[in-house]
């Protein structure tokens, strides 16, 4: 059972990825570079580690979503400060 949620991380993440490339092929308006793609890989696989290591050590439920959704919080603005910056921060690559 934990190989086979291993192996839908894996696979989920490389179907999110496999986005963003079919939407460069089709419009100008996305354009990544392959360290986009490098990093967004890196926060989509660590993220669902992350997650996977949650599910396996914390046996209390609501430590688990709490865990979890902090996670995702987590990843949610990385990825919003990444895209457009909101923070101002330099690594929004403004």
């Amino acid at each position: 059972m934990q190989n086979k949620r291993l192996i839908g991380i894996l696979l989920t993440v490389g179907l999110l990825l496999l986005i963003p490339l079919a939407a460069m092929q089709f419009t100008g308006e996305v354009n990544w570079s392959l360290t986009d793609f490098i990093v967004a890989g890196a926060l989509l696989l660590g993220t669902g580690l992350l997650c996977e290591l949650v599910m396996r050590k914390v046996k209390k439920t609501g430590y688990r979503v709490a865990f979890i959704i902090a996670i995702l919080g987590t990843l949610l603005l990385i990825w919003i400060e990444l895209a457009v910056g909101i923070f101002g921060s330099p690594v929004a690559g403004n």
